[in-house]
């Protein structure tokens, strides 16, 4: 022991009690039980191609863009799309009434088509037009020449004018947009066409329809009559419209809309289910 004191002092310039060190003698056999440690697993080398060099991206000032993300989230709406997006939820979530309610069910797509391509053919004409009619009528007037004055088959619109229309027992098809602002305008024509028994039909849509007359939007258009060559494809169009609509009427008068919770409120009514259902079971048991 002095003689390791010794070699201690000498490494260290001090002789400390607590610094012992014991020598081992390396042809000592190791102990029985503690097992020899295991040569480290030597990784495969992946094979990189020396002509792709793999260079990450810095983010940082003057470096990479960073990816787009979508941040549509964190976007302030105009107020108009904000009341539109609130006015859509309060409609899945509160009991609407089955008069309301009948303007979410529209003419499918195929049909919609086929009716506006026939609306089309019968647009009244505008202001161009009509500036342009007036100007050969003034000029044949005062050449003396009489002018035939024949009303031409078109697209009838206004709301009062296509009621008078539908009263008078005059229109053969009447339709109505389903995104009229306020919906009371519309929501009694449904019942006065099917008590004069007259085809309608709920479309998406009123810009589309005013698109026809040549306005901004137009909340009802109304078809008097046809001309001959149409009057085939007419005919198919009003058998079709009858029954989406004029036969269903009974079913939609009675079918409330509305009453679809967000996802939370099914979650916190399944949990409280299911909280219920524990119960009951261990009550049984």
């Amino acid at each position: 022991m002095g003689f390791l004191f010794s070699i201690e002092r000498r490494l260290y310039g001090f002789a400390s009690p607590s610094r012992v060190v014991i020598l081992s003698d390396p042809n000592s056999a190791p102990k029985r039980g503690v097992k020899a440690p295991l040569a480290a697993k030597k990784k495969p080398e992946k094979v990189v191609n020396p002509l792709f060099e793999k260079r990450p991206k810095q983010f940082g000032i003057g470096g990479a863009l960073p990816p787009k993300k979508d941040l549509t989230r964190f976007v302030k709406w105009p107020h108009v799309v904000r009341i539109q997006r609130q006015r859509r939820i309060l409609k899945q979530r509160l009991k609407v009434p089955p008069a309301v309610n009948q303007f979410t069910k529209t003419l499918d797509k195929n049909l919609a088509t086929q009716l506006f391509k026939l609306l089309l053919k019968y647009r009244p004409e505008d202001k161009a037009a009509k500036k342009e009619r007036l100007l050969k009528r003034a000029q044949a007037e005062e050449e003396g020449k009489t002018v035939e004055s024949k009303k031409p088959i078109v697209v009838k619109y206004g709301l009062n004018h296509v009621t008078y229309l539908i009263e008078q027992n005059k229109a053969q098809l009447v339709v109505i947009a389903h995104d009229v602002d306020p919906i009371e305008l519309v929501i009694w024509l449904p019942a006065l066409c099917r008590k004069m028994e007259v085809p309608y039909a709920i479309v998406k849509g009123k810009s589309r329809l005013g698109a026809i007359v040549h306005k901004k939007t137009a909340s009802v258009l109304c078809l008097t009559s046809v001309k001959n060559e149409d009057k085939l494809e007419f005919s198919k169009v009003l058998e079709a419209v009858k029954a989406n609509f004029n036969d269903k009427f009974d079913e939609h008068r009675k079918k409330w809309g509305g009453g679809i919770m967000g996802s939370k409120s099914l979650a916190k009514t399944k949990a409280k289910e299911r909280v219920i259902a524990k119960e009951v079971a261990q009550r049984m048991s």
